[in-house]
């Protein structure tokens, strides 16, 4: 199933449900502006892992949001648009546009595929790791993690040893991961102890809590831990 976030950046209603709807059945999670102001703003706080963006927005239109965006960003980008003009379409990949969509679309399962196709051409490419599990976005190459609200971010301030063992157990979401594994690959004392990963944990669990993360660290018996869906 996939986990990466879309924002669907689209000022008609039905179209913008109906996009959100074709990409929640495949799994993907989904986030929406209605103008391209909001759209940039969503997209700063948000980190979508792609963005499918109209032209034709309130407050700022398309081509100023893709402007915006590869301001800051290499995340993809597929305009999906009524403007049958090939000015308009040579305009959008100029300013960096990985796909163009002419609206309307035959079929809203068009467009999914056609995000399907871009996120797998920049796996390929080499696109920023970024791990996402619920709430949580653990950054690999940034060292970093945060929770997400629709209110804001709030950046996770670990260790570089609570960093390891969360992006580990956020790569395996579900699956427990043995103490053994983590002492041997994910910590940096000279001579950890299993009580040392019992700390981590707890230390983690504290920080995720307070930051109002919707996982969780769970023991498992005689294994070790596994990173979950918070339950109540």
């Amino acid at each position: 199933m996939n986990n990466q976030l879309i924002l669907v950046v689209e000022d008609h209603w039905q179209i913008r449900d109906l996009m959100e709807q074709y990409l929640s059945r495949e799994g993907f999670r989904t986030s929406n502006a209605s103008d391209g102001t909001q759209g940039l703003a969503n997209f700063q706080v948000l980190k979508p892992d792609l963005v499918v963006l109209d032209i034709g927005l309130p407050r700022q239109d398309g081509f100023s949001v893709l402007n915006g965006i590869r301001r800051q960003s290499d995340t993809p980008v597929i305009v999906v648009t009524a403007r049958d003009d090939p000015v308009d379409e040579l305009q959008c990949f100029r300013l960096g546009a990985d796909d163009y969509i002419i609206k309307p679309f035959r079929h809203p399962g068009v467009v999914v595929e056609r995000v399907k196709a871009t996120l797998r051409r920049c796996r390929i490419r080499g696109a920023s790791r970024l791990i996402r599990f619920e709430n949580l976005v653990v950054d690999l190459d940034a060292y970093t993690a945060c929770v997400h609200h629709p209110t804001g971010v709030i950046k996770l301030s670990l260790t570089m040893s609570e960093h390891r063992l969360l992006a580990r157990m956020a790569e395996f979401p579900g699956r427990a991961i043995q103490r053994a594994e983590l002492i041997d690959a994910y910590f940096t004392e000279n001579t950890p102890l299993e009580t040392t990963v019992n700390t981590h944990v707890h230390n983690l669990r504290r920080k995720l809590n307070d930051a109002g993360a919707c996982v969780d660290l769970v023991p498992v018996r005689g294994i070790g831990y596994r990173l979950d869906k918070k339950h109540g």
